[in-house]
């Protein structure tokens, strides 16, 4: 069957419309934040606002207010988490992960892809989606928080100020690197 009443697809758009304009409306007083590509917390506001959007459209049980409150709920945690997180360290450390070195001059750095859970062929495929056709020719690659990689050619590393809030540090990561190569 295609829709058991006019009532029912009419409700549906009704409500579609409202919700729309609703959602926009919460939206644009939380900022752009709320929608950011940032952290796995931000990913899970944005899944939740979508899946409160369907559950007011198709649910009738739901009103147009309950879903309002629902999305101005979801949406001032988040406002109120990503404000006390840019004022407090801890709560920083506990909602957003560290972006995480992967590749240091050219080198694949194999403890860290194992607990990253990163395989080298993912970290091929983000250096040659940079059009780089050499690891050498790579001075970093970067997991960043949001999931993204990040690859930094060695022309263009500079003095790799960019990379002073990455895990492990470039310099620690050498010493690790260099520890490993006496060992073996």
């Amino acid at each position: 069957m295609f829709f058991d009443t006019f009532y029912d697809l009419w409700r549906i758009a009704a409500v579609g419309v409202l919700t729309y304009l609703l959602l926009i409306t919460v939206l644009r007083f939380s900022g752009k934040r709320t929608l950011a590509k940032m952290n796995a917390f931000d990913l899970v506001v944005t899944v939740a606002l979508g899946s409160t959007l369907a559950t007011i459209l198709l649910t009738r049980d739901v009103a147009l207010l309950e879903g309002l409150v629902a999305f101005t709920v979801l949406v001032g945690l988040q406002f109120a988490v990503s404000w006390v997180s840019v004022r407090s360290g801890k709560l920083r450390e506990l909602v957003k992960s560290d972006p995480t070195l992967l590749l240091l001059d050219g080198e694949l750095l194999d403890g860290t892809l194992r607990r990253q859970r990163i395989t080298e062929g993912e970290i091929l495929q983000a250096v040659r989606a940079q059009g780089i056709g050499d690891l050498t020719s790579v001075a970093a690659v970067v997991l960043e928080s949001d999931g993204s990689f990040s690859v930094i050619p060695r022309q263009q590393a500079g003095a790799r100020s960019a990379l002073r809030d990455v895990h492990p540090t470039p310099r620690r990561a050498q010493a690790n690197r260099d520890h490993h190569q006496r060992d073996a």
